[in-house]
């Protein structure tokens, strides 16, 4: 996971195969969330996969066992790179997410992996101990969802680069750190709470960085994602 991850948070094909074609034909890795995805069904993935990128399919699953199970297994054959679930589900859903994921995949192609959403990016300390009744600093609360995500089976997590270095002291530097939440210096902050430069997050020990709007929504986006993957440095 070398390059930098674009979050393709677009309306539209339309819109998502115009931005494409400002990167030359370069393969990239990019980000499928709920809103380009609900908006264009799985005919999205198979069309980027033919342009050649990588695709994190970013859907946060959160659901009784069996239902995630068969979901996963059923995103499975959409061959992509990476998938996600939320720690919050525990781990009796984890575990019937990977085994989804195992049943569905292909003879012959390598599961996806599968990671956990912690706390989000955009939620602060205050609102996970006022809204979610979580009664321990914000850090410990990720910590702890990313041990339980790795006694459940899972590949990494997703969460801020504030927290990778505390996650790889814990489980150890093979356990993914996947980390949104990224901004160029300079950049607004919009509704993430919990943000870093990608120079800081590589600093930080983040395996992999999640780039919305610093990109999308640059003057010069081609010229953005360069200057990301220069400060990212991991080539």
């Amino acid at each position: 996971m070398h390059k930098p991850i674009i979050a393709l948070d677009f309306p539209s094909w339309e819109d998502t195969r115009e931005f494409l074609q400002g990167f030359h034909g370069e393969p990239l890795y990019v980000k499928v969330g709920m809103e380009l995805f609900y908006q264009t069904g799985p005919g999205l993935i198979a069309s980027l996969k033919e342009m050649g990128h990588d695709i994190f399919l970013d859907l946060k699953l959160h659901d009784i066992p069996n239902t995630v199970r068969q979901s996963m297994k059923g995103l499975a054959a959409l061959d992509v790179n990476m998938v996600n679930v939320h720690a919050a589900g525990g781990s009796e859903m984890m575990e019937a997410a990977l085994e989804g994921l195992d049943a569905g995949t292909r003879a012959g192609r390598e599961r996806p992996a599968l990671i956990a959403v912690t706390q989000l990016t955009s939620t602060s300390e205050t609102q996970m101990q006022k809204e979610q009744g979580i009664l321990k600093p914000l850090r410990e609360s990720v910590l702890d969802y990313a041990a339980l995500a790795y006694e459940s089976g899972l590949d990494g997590v997703v969460c801020s680069a504030l927290e990778a270095r505390d996650i790889m002291d814990r489980i150890g530097a093979a356990f993914l750190k996947v980390t949104p939440g990224i901004r160029l210096a300079g950049d607004g902050a919009s509704d993430q709470k919990r943000v870093v430069t990608p120079e800081r997050a590589r600093e930080l020990g983040a395996t992999a960085i999640v780039v919305g709007r610093s990109i999308t929504k640059a003057a010069d986006p081609y010229t953005a994602y360069l200057k990301v993957k220069q400060q990212w440095g991991k080539e």
